[in-house]
């Protein structure tokens, strides 16, 4: 028997099927309150945190970003350029497949990992308007490797790559 955590409160429309469709308007649930909504305006003068892993940043300059910010850029991560430019391409060929392959590998709200639209469980919630792919490469007991697209074919290597990168990276760090 399925738990109520298991299902969505209302039902499930990809973002890509709603673009594709040929609507004129965005639904309102995907329109956020005008004091919601990004603006530059906000933003003219601002300096993300940027995390050097070949220079002198240590453990306290990660903590202070993801305590003052929530993300940080990191530069010098040893992670070539090549596989950063596969990567960005294999995942392009997955969001361009057919929409019954990505939903193979759609997200419950039990886990949120795999392909998803919808990050909230709260029926009624305002959504994002874009669609993702969540997957969990650390901490290993979390990987789930049935959530790890077989299509194309080059995504589950370019995956395991970038999950061994950041595993040697992160065993580098003294937390």
């Amino acid at each position: 028997m399925k738990s109520p955590r298991d299902n969505w409160p209302e039902p499930i429309v990809r973002v890509q099927s709603l673009s594709d469709s040929g609507i004129s308007t965005i639904p309102t649930k995907y329109v956020k309150p005008l004091n919601e909504r990004p603006s530059l305006s906000k933003f003219s003068d601002v300096n993300i945190p940027t995390i050097d892993l070949e220079g002198s940043s240590n453990c306290e300059e990660i903590s202070e970003a993801c305590r003052d910010w929530g993300f940080f850029q990191v530069v010098n991560h040893g992670v070539p350029r090549e596989l950063m430019d596969e990567a960005r391409q294999v995942w392009r060929e997955f969001f361009h497949q057919p929409m019954d392959v990505k939903q193979s590998y759609g997200n419950t709200p039990k886990t949120y990992e795999g392909y998803g639209s919808r990050l909230g469980v709260e029926k009624g919630a305002i959504l994002d308007w874009s669609d993702y792919y969540f997957l969990h490469y650390l901490p290993g007991y979390l990987k789930d490797h049935n959530k790890w697209p077989a299509l194309p074919l080059s995504l589950r290597y370019v995956t395991f790559l970038f999950s061994y990168f950041d595993t040697i990276y992160i065993s580098h760090l003294k937390i």
